[in-house]
């Protein structure tokens, strides 16, 4: 029984994606669906967002580097709103900037199931950031959450930092490739320290 399907770097585009989405409306044994570098865009991303609101048995979707902007961004935080299945999702090398950013900070707020979010290299920036420690404050959920690499300075780090005194689940956090001085980083490793968290700066 097929349970995992990679289609890394296949060149499916918006086309494919769409007949793939169609396709798996229907399916109900698929957990985990890896489609990186498959220049889907915010077409094709449209077809996976609503299977997330309505069909889906997945629990894993790994839709890196695929270019789906601002509103694929808000398509797929709308879903997630609703989706009670996914536990695992990467968007990592989208470019999809602060704005996408709010899209799943708001989606944070709602969701209760994801556990792992890899947002790493999309240019969210301080304002982005912000977004995403407003929401968690909120969630109680959320586990590990990547931001390599996303121009984030020492604002969007001490967003982060005060977010950090009111979650508690949150046990892994990714900030590599950022722009945050010494000061910041030495009080956010300290923090994790002492609540026994992961952190990789």
């Amino acid at each position: 029984t097929l349970t995992t399907l990679d289609l890394t770097s296949n060149g499916i585009g918006v086309d494919g994606a769409q007949h793939l989405g169609n396709a798996l409306k229907y399916n109900t044994i698929l957990t985990t669906l890896i489609l990186e570098h498959n220049e889907i865009e915010m077409d094709g991303v449209q077809r996976f967002a609503d299977i997330l609101q309505h069909y889906t048995t997945l629990t894993t979707l790994n839709l890196g580097f695929n270019e789906i902007g601002v509103v694929g961004a808000q398509q797929l935080g709308d879903a997630l709103k609703h989706n009670t299945t996914l536990t695992t999702l990467d968007l990592a090398g989208n470019d999809f900037g602060h704005a996408g950013a709010e899209h799943f900070g708001n989606a944070l707020k709602h969701n209760t199931t994801l556990i792992a979010l890899d947002l790493g290299t999309n240019k969210i920036g301080d304002a982005g950031a912000q977004y995403l420690s407003d929401a968690l404050k909120h969630n109680t959920t959320l586990t590990t959450l990547n931001l390599d690499n996303n121009e984030i300075e020492d604002v969007g780090a001490q967003h982060l930092r005060d977010a950090l005194r009111y979650n508690t689940t949150l046990t892994a956090l990714y900030l590599e490739d950022n722009k945050i001085n010494d000061d910041m980083i030495e009080w956010i490793v300290d923090f994790v320290k002492r609540n026994e968290r992961e952190s990789k700066l």
